[in-house]
């Protein structure tokens, strides 16, 4: 494997990613621009370069559904799945976004683009949630369909005034919940679907397939009617077709390099197992020999990255002997309550709803809050009707992970150590020295 020299390590420190090696700034993809999609795009972002992998090769985008208006407010698929952002979407870019297009750009659609649809459009204040942090108004009918609710929902916190709207709210002619997430990147879906708890999509698991998840997209964010089934034929297998990984790092250098560590990069993903985030993934190549004396920046950091690896997959916590890589491994189907949403694990959020839900005594209490909980967020409960499910949202790939800050379903961590924080707090992890950096390292080259 090549050694970077120093002199090469001090230019790439200060140079931009995208001159040495061929990428992108961050650029916009507008509905309808009709460009072509390239079978490989690279981008800058903060800690080096992402890239997107486009399996069958370059896609004319003109007429195709993934990157048309399909409905009445001019908003495409690609409107909230960027490629330079890993094909999800960040608050930076979203900022941007607002400053550039002084809000008018159709991803600031009143529908879900607003903290409520009946709020002034024209005013920032009244996209607060999207434009600081990155969420979009869910509205998720209650009670749910074909569902008895094994609990009572209250609002005791309402800062949007959807939650309690004449028009939108739980009171309104068409009752509704409206909660606050993040978008799920559109790559990398081959693991995704090889979930071993079945076909769950969205962050409550309520679609069971990329077609439906397609159709909900369309009629929901879009305000489309739903798309014929040759336009969602389309729209699945271009999405299937993508994989996305950071490729460079500022610190590490190329990612891809060959006889590298077989788990990083796009191509890698798309390879099939190879390309699975497991624990028989070697960063052997990355690991110094011994002997090998002092070791420059890049070395130090690649070597960082190895023994990042270990603690995602070999140091337990609580509870029983999981690790990071129990849940976050090739298939990502599952869903449960890790505490970014419920009180008191959750830290509050003034600018987010808060929920009381009061669960039946004949119901299966939350295993680890009981019957009375305080919740921003009721996640898969919103679907399922438990009260074991308040707060359980569906696992998320660890890809990309530099281009689309901030990170959880709710945006609560605005940076790659806040998600190891979280983690640490959330489970009492006790890190040995120099662990935590490691850790935080190896999640960055992913």
């Amino acid at each position: 494997m090549r050694a970077f020299s120093l002199v090469f390590l001090v230019f790439l420190t200060v140079t931009p990613l995208s001159a040495q090696y061929g990428g992108s700034d961050r650029i916009w993809w507008d509905a309808g621009q009709g460009s072509l999609f390239p079978w490989e795009q690279d981008f800058d972002d903060p800690l080096g370069r992402v890239s997107v992998l486009n399996t069958k090769g370059a896609v004319r985008t003109t007429g195709h559904p993934f990157f048309e208006a399909l409905g009445t407010n001019g908003r495409a698929c690609i409107t909230c799945h960027q490629p330079s952002n890993a094909m999800s979407i960040s608050a930076a870019a979203i900022s941007k976004r607002w400053q550039e297009t002084s809000g008018k750009d159709p991803l600031f659609a009143a529908i879900d683009g607003s903290n409520c649809p009946d709020l002034p459009q024209q005013e920032a204040s009244s996209h607060s949630l999207l434009v600081e942090r990155g969420l979009f108004r869910i509205a998720l009918p209650w009670p749910p369909k074909k569902v008895v609710p094994e609990f009572r929902l209250e609002v005791v916190r309402d800062p949007t005034g959807c939650n309690l709207s004449k028009t939108y709210g739980l009171e309104s002619p068409a009752p509704a919940v409206s909660v606050f997430r993040r978008p799920r990147v559109t790559a990398n879906l081959k693991y995704v679907v090889a979930g071993p708890e079945g076909l769950t999509f969205m962050a409550d698991g309520r679609e069971t397939s990329l077609e439906d998840q397609a159709v909900s997209a369309a009629t929901g964010h879009q305000q489309a009617t739903v798309p014929t089934r040759e336009q969602l034929r389309q729209i699945v297998e271009f999405e299937s077709q993508l994989y996305m990984a950071q490729s460079a790092d500022i610190r590490g250098g190329l990612l891809t390099e060959k006889d590298g560590p077989p788990a990083l990069g796009a191509a890698n993903l798309r390879g099939g197992v190879v390309g699975a985030l497991a624990p028989s993934l070697s960063f052997d190549a990355w690991r110094p020999a011994s002997g090998a004396g002092e070791l420059n920046t890049q070395l130090q950091f690649r070597a960082s990255v190895a023994r990042g690896r270990d603690v995602f997959f070999g140091r337990t916590f609580a509870p029983g002997a999981t690790t990071c890589g129990t849940c976050h491994s090739a298939g990502i189907t599952r869903w449960m309550d890790i505490g970014t949403t419920n009180h008191p694990m959750a830290e509050a959020d003034p600018a987010l709803p808060l929920f009381r839900v009061t669960c039946e005594t004949t119901a299966t209490p939350h295993p680890g809050l009981g019957r009375v909980i305080y919740t921003q967020d009721p996640g898969r409960a919103l679907v399922s009707g438990k009260c074991a499910d308040v707060g359980a949202i569906v696992m998320q790939q660890f890809r990309g992970l530099a281009a689309r800050a901030p990170y959880f379903s709710n945006g609560s961590a605005q940076t790659i150590p806040d998600i190891v924080e979280f983690y640490e707090r959330r489970y009492m992890f006790r890190f040995a020295p120099g662990e935590r950096q490691d850790l935080v390292d190896f999640l960055g080259v992913l």
